[in-house]
């Protein structure tokens, strides 16, 4: 038992996992789809009309919950530059922030959906955080499992329970299995069931589902992700003016450099209630990621140093206002 132990030891002792920089809350301003932009610039502003009450809500409530009330709080808008591609950033970004300032709000860090599937520049490398958390998933198999049920990682499919069995005749009898309702595992009395296609493939190419990459998004806000020990993805400062390409926008840029931190202890989604049920996918996904336990403990360490206790927990870590 002794030398296993200490190679174990050794194994732990030569992990680096790298810290970031955490807020209290990350608040994403928005999350827009093309037609949105597509609208112009007065849908912008009716979006920020009403994301602003509730940012001033929450500075608020943060003041109020941390000790000397030096809440620190950073904004985030998120561009889908994944799904659709609407513009340029030279034309786009300047729209988007414009329309922000105009209802006295500034966003903090902007950053591209696609960078949640995969980014590659000269300083971060290449990085696919959408395989980062897939490798990280755990399949919460339903009770009497009898292990028919094809991993997650080979069907691209998650659920929170045990699907409808297929109603296929019994070899043995001749008969037809009668109809089940699926499940859910951790259910109040009655199931909500979700199932969530995380992606899909035709041929070599995979396109990730919006709930994924969502998931993925959460995760990055909460600093909780690591690719080989280090922080991916980190805020950079645009260098030159606005690109007209976004392959040549970093994957997350700092807006504002005297900005609270892009990742947080907690998140806060000011969103569209059409994202409803997204959202609801992002929730049961994140509920069977395994993140990893060292980052886990570095961010519960600093939060009670701070005196701010955190929810055990990950999606209870994340909240939303549907305006």
């Amino acid at each position: 038992m002794t030398p296993v132990h200490a190679t174990f030891g050794e194994v732990a002792a030569e992990r680096r996992i790298a810290s970031v920089p955490l807020s209290h809350v990350s608040v994403e301003l928005g999350h827009l789809y093309m037609e949105d932009y597509e609208a112009g610039p007065d849908r912008l502003r009716e979006q920020f009309r009403r994301v602003a009450p509730w940012l001033a809500t929450v500075r608020s409530l943060w003041q109020e919950r941390v000790p000397g009330g030096r809440a620190r709080v950073s904004t985030c808008f998120l561009v889908d530059d994944y799904f659709s591609r609407f513009s340029t950033p030279a034309e786009l970004v300047p729209m988007v922030l414009e329309a922000a300032a105009e209802h006295d709000l500034s966003i903090d860090y902007l950053a591209r959906e696609s960078a949640c599937a995969q980014f590659e520049d000269a300083q971060s490398g290449g990085v696919e955080l959408a395989r980062l958390v897939e490798d990280r998933l755990v399949d919460d198999p339903p009770p009497e499992t009898d292990g028919s049920r094809p991993p997650v990682k080979e069907t691209g499919w998650l659920c929170n329970g045990s699907r409808s069995p297929r109603t296929a005749p019994m070899q043995a009898m001749g008969k037809t299995r009668p109809w089940e309702p699926p499940a859910q595992n951790a259910k109040r009395g009655h199931s909500i069931f979700v199932d969530v296609e995380l992606w899909d493939e035709k041929g070599p190419r995979r396109t990730w589902s919006c709930p994924f990459l969502a998931a993925v998004w959460q995760l990055l806000r909460l600093g909780l992700l690591r690719s080989d020990g280090q922080v991916p993805l980190p805020p950079v400062a645009l260098d030159g003016g606005w690109p007209r390409d976004w392959d040549g926008l970093p994957a997350v840029v700092r807006l504002n450099p005297q900005a609270a931190p892009f990742s947080a202890y907690t998140t806060l989604s000011v969103l569209s209630p059409r994202f409803l049920p997204v959202e609801l996918a992002v929730r049961t996904i994140l509920s069977q990621v395994a993140v990893d336990d060292e980052v886990l403990r570095q961010v519960a360490t600093r939060s009670e140093s701070e005196g701010v206790r955190l929810e055990e927990e990950l999606v209870d870590r994340i909240s939303y206002v549907f305006v």
